[in-house]
């Protein structure tokens, strides 16, 4: 499997072994739009890996903060409780760049910048930038993609 992530789509594709098109995603990705530099909140591109996969058997909506489930289940009313927070729902595949210079190593580092596939609250727009550099996704579709991917899977995010 491989993940195909499109910046101008705002799109998430998966590609079996043979590069055939299993599934297809909207997505949001950084606000910022595309870039490399810790601290820009832009949505690294290049080849990258899944180097983590966190939260099977969380519940959907599952709260994560530093990659740790919080034991909250995301609802509108957590939601109002909290208007400015960034929300990290269902799981997470942590990303790893693999181009060094690129998107790996020193101050471009995609993994050590916490970028992340995560779920988003229902009432996220998907479709258009919005994220702080991630790419969200509707948590059923997250799940369905987490069951499908492996920890070194290949990801990689054109623009």
């Amino acid at each position: 499997m491989k993940i195909g992530i499109h910046i101008p789509t705002q799109t998430l594709e998966l590609f079996d072994e043979s590069g055939k098109s299993v599934r297809r995603y909207q997505v949001s990705t950084g606000a910022n739009g595309v870039g490399e530099e810790n601290g820009s909140f832009c949505t690294p591109r290049g080849k990258h890996v899944i180097r983590a996969k966190i939260g099977r058997g969380e519940p959907e909506n599952a709260v994560f903060v530093q990659r740790r489930p919080t034991g909250e289940v995301y609802s509108p009313q957590l939601g109002a409780q909290y208007p400015g927070r960034d929300w990290i729902l269902t799981r997470i595949l942590w990303l790893s760049g693999c181009e060094s210079g690129y998107n790996r190593g020193g101050s471009c580092d995609t993994m050590r910048r916490y970028v992340y596939i995560h779920g988003t609250p229902d009432s996220t727009p998907l479709g258009k930038p919005g994220s702080r550099g991630c790419v969200r996704m509707r948590n059923a579709e997250l799940v369905d993609l987490f069951e499908l991917v492996e920890a070194g899977t290949e990801v990689e995010i054109t623009a």
